[in-house]
């Protein structure tokens, strides 16, 4: 297999070249290669399975005494009970609050006196990790881990302080109209499906949620037979599998989950007025999307780059935001989740300028599914997207996180090597078939929060 460093270090210079002359990044971005060059010029990616039989993907680099941990399991917020949404949010915010015999005061000095970074998130079908440590303290901060893992205390003050904290946030969610208008678009979008509910749950589902409900969750997701993990940094393979054995090898060797259904969103239109007293409303759109191994998929990530992901460069932000001045933020993104798949996006305009800009935007994506992009259009960003991937591995604790996700999304050890000749891959051709197939201008479900001119409107409920 071709070094995947080197690869990305030859895909960042052409990508230097193109922006070179558009203005004043070149210094920083040959600062980025020389802080990346020294310490992963070199990377490897080795499959360790430890004697337990635990499986990790690991990169070894002895430049900086660390090592960075990524972890995952299958069982995010699509898991929660009826009734007990925001659940698993809950439990990760819970897992270095005390474990073992160490009360949750205990081990947060711990983590301090070890230097151990450790953290917890979850989302709608992943619950993941994150640990990071000084190779010299490897050894007990992996005893942390451990104990977060698989000794979990839950003890009632630090639940109820917890549960405090979350329900401070949901409050002020409740007023924040980017929160509103996400929660109500996958509430349209996904109707009784576990993906329509909200993944911090609601003031009343957090409220209900008990020590019992937190245990029961850990039991039931954080098994082996699931288990994701990957690991950079200053340890080698013989090292690493009896420290995979010490923190994972005592988790329940098949999971509790409960079978997730498929899902499609509904073809639209549909549209939705919550609202709310404020000066600039927000609106999301979109519609069904292409899951990660789906064949157009690669070709759907580069339209959507020209469309509305690529910041300045997009055209929703040329036409909504810098030919008509109607909106500061726009953009859109794919999100390939195990049951369903969406394209989406959020505009956030003055009220009086709502109206106006869905209709730009509906125009665009019309324009964009009749006609596809320009040839130069395709180029630029193909030349982004293959040249700006390598600064996804310029740490540590990034090259974790992207392994990660290329074992969660199995795309295969040689991923890195062939991602962005995939990208280089596609043509006006395909682009242009993809246009059509994914864009449904007139199939639109959108939600809008706000006060927002010329909308028959919904209260805030």
């Amino acid at each position: 297999m071709m070094e995947p460093m080197k690869y990305l270090m030859t895909a960042l210079g052409a990508w230097i070249g193109h922006f070179a002359t558009r203005g004043g990044i070149l210094a920083i971005v040959i600062l980025a290669m020389a802080k990346l060059a020294p310490a992963e010029a070199g990377m490897q990616i080795q499959q360790v399975t430890s004697p337990g039989g635990i499986k990790a993907w690991l990169v070894e680099s002895s430049q900086v005494p660390l090592i960075a941990m990524r972890f995952s399991f299958i069982g995010g917020a699509a898991q929660d009970p009826d009734g007990k949404e925001g659940l698993a949010n809950f439990v990760s915010g819970m897992l270095d609050e005390g474990a073992g015999e160490l009360n949750s005061v205990d081990f947060q000095e711990r983590q301090e006196e070890l230097a151990v970074r450790l953290s917890f998130e979850t989302g709608r079908d992943m619950f993941t990790g994150s640990f990071q440590t000084l190779t010299r303290n490897s050894g007990e901060a992996a005893e942390l881990l451990r104990l977060a893992l698989t000794r979990p205390r839950f003890d009632a003050d630090a639940v109820d302080r917890i549960k405090k904290q979350i329900l401070t946030g949901l409050k002020f969610d409740e007023n924040n109209p980017r929160s509103v208008a996400s929660r109500a678009w996958f509430k349209l979008a996904f109707k009784d499906h576990p993906y329509a509910r909200p993944v911090k749950g609601t003031v009343e589902t957090v409220k209900s949620i008990g020590r019992e409900d937190l245990r029961e969750f850990a039991k039931n997701v954080f098994t082996r037979d699931t288990l994701k993990v990957s690991v950079v940094g200053d340890i080698n393979a013989e090292t690493l599998g009896p420290m995979l054995d010490k923190v994972f090898g005592n988790l329940p060797a098949a999971t509790g989950l409960k079978p997730i259904a498929e899902a499609t969103p509904p073809a639209g239109p549909q549209r939705m007025v919550i609202e709310m007293d404020v000066p600039q409303s927000v609106a999301v759109f979109g519609h069904a999307g292409f899951k990660r191994k789906d064949d157009d998929f690669v070709t759907s990530y580069v339209l959507n780059y020209i469309l509305g992901g690529g910041g300045f460069n997009s055209r929703l932000t040329e036409e909504v935001r810098e030919k008509r001045g109607l909106a500061y933020s726009i953009y859109s993104y794919l999100a390939p989740f195990k049951r369903a798949a969406i394209y989406a996006g959020n505009v956030a305009t003055e009220n009086k300028s709502m109206a106006r800009s869905l209709k730009v935007i509906q125009g665009e994506l019309k324009r964009m599914a009749d006609n596809g992009p320009t040839a130069e259009e395709l180029k630029n960003a193909k030349q982004y997207l293959t040249g700006s991937y390598a600064l996804r591995f310029d740490t540590s604790s990034k090259i974790a996180s992207q392994l990660l996700w290329i074992q969660i999304e199995d795309l295969g050890l040689d991923y890195i090597d062939t991602r962005n000749g995939k990208i280089e891959a596609v043509t006006l051709k395909d682009i242009r078939r993809v246009a059509k197939r994914l864009l449904k201008s007139d199939g639109l479900i959108v939600t809008i929060v706000g006060k927002p001119d010329g909308e028959s409107k919904k209260p805030k409920s």
